[in-house]
């Protein structure tokens, strides 16, 4: 498993710790030492650090134990770190090794991080539109620089953006020009920006690329 795999529970507890669920950072990401397949006690991860002299370098995460020993001298981004070792009796695990209610908790934190983590990067692809509406011109929708409340150096235009499963849709500005999202460094493309996503939809009677719109009711 790879640093960043190991980085994708520790966030979750971070955020866990801020909501206040009592995951101490301090407590999570010490290194630590076990035997493969094995229930372990804090006191025998607390005697394998990997200072010098110690048996080896093991890294506890929510009750997970895995081998860092070849990431030793390599913290840094892509370093190599092996497979799931044992298990860590107490907060996450009971001593016969089921996980506790703490681990169904903690999971639960990670999973709503990582859906705030997706709704911020698809508002910052797809930031919400301006609108306003009256009785007597309809609906407006516009794209500005900072429509949406997302600052950046391109306007958009107006588009439905619809949810996979979903009929429902909102209104998004959505980049004309460059690569599409996720394709940032291609040197080929068709140069529309993300105007070819397959979960967007046109505005009916409003010019395809003008950064506004006007819906009669």
């Amino acid at each position: 498993m790879g640093l960043a795999g190991l980085l994708v529970p520790a966030l979750g507890l971070a955020a866990a710790w801020l909501l206040g669920l009592g995951f101490e950072p301090s407590s999570w990401l010490l290194p630590f030492f076990s035997g493969r397949g094995r229930l372990l006690s804090p006191a025998e991860l607390a005697r394998h650090t990997g200072a010098p002299g110690s048996p080896g370098l093991y890294l506890a995460l929510l009750g997970q134990v895995f081998d860092v020993r070849r990431g030793h001298r390599q913290y840094g981004p892509g370093a190599a770190y092996s497979v799931f070792a044992g298990k860590l009796v107490g907060r996450f695990y009971d001593e016969n090794g089921a996980p506790t209610k703490a681990l169904e908790q903690a999971k639960a934190v990670i999973e709503e991080a990582l859906k705030f983590k997706e709704q911020n990067n698809e508002k910052k692809q797809f930031p919400p539109c301006n609108s306003e509406w009256s009785s007597t011109s309809g609906s407006r929708f516009w794209c500005s620089k900072q429509s949406g409340g997302v600052n950046r150096d391109w306007i958009g235009v107006p588009r439905m953006l619809y949810k996979a499963g979903s009929s429902d849709s909102h209104c998004v500005c959505v980049r004309t020009t460059g690569p599409p999202s996720g394709q940032l460094d291609s040197t080929e493309h068709s140069d529309r920006g993300d105007l070819d996503n397959p979960n967007l939809q046109e505005y009916k009677g409003c010019h395809p690329l003008a950064d506004w719109c006007v819906l009669k009711d």
